[in-house]
């Protein structure tokens, strides 16, 4: 599976932001995909997850802010980010396994692909 993230930017507190995944190589629908950001000195965190075919799981902090979405007949995931606050700066990754369970969607180190960052920057 390779994961091909893009979308991110520079916006003020307040504003928004989308990101996209796009994922070849596998069968969508078998996929879990997931976004996880790490912010400069500390570890990544989960950020949202699609489980399988469409159950969405979000961290606290972005809940009701960040909305996971994916467009199967684009093999793609989406996170749309509003009310964006300078503690949402990070790089965002976006992330995907295939054999995943739901007691470990929050576990980065549960997922077996990974695509490049893409970088978040929520001025104050």
């Amino acid at each position: 599976v390779q994961l091909q993230a893009s979308g991110g930017g520079l916006v003020q507190a307040g504003g928004s932001l989308s990101l996209s995944c796009a994922a070849s190589g596998r069968t969508f629908g078998s996929l879990s995909m997931a976004w996880f950001r790490q912010a400069p000195g500390k570890a990544r965190e989960f950020v949202a997850a699609r489980f399988r075919v469409s159950n969405t799981y979000y961290a606290d902090s972005v809940k009701g802010r960040f909305t996971i979405s994916s467009d199967k007949s684009k093999n793609t995931v989406y996170l749309q980010m509003n009310s964006l606050m300078p503690d949402d700066t990070a790089v965002y990754y976006c992330a995907a396994d295939n054999s995943l369970i739901l007691g470990n969607i929050r576990s980065a180190s549960a997922y077996d692909y990974w695509g490049q960052g893409t970088q978040v920057t929520v001025s104050s």
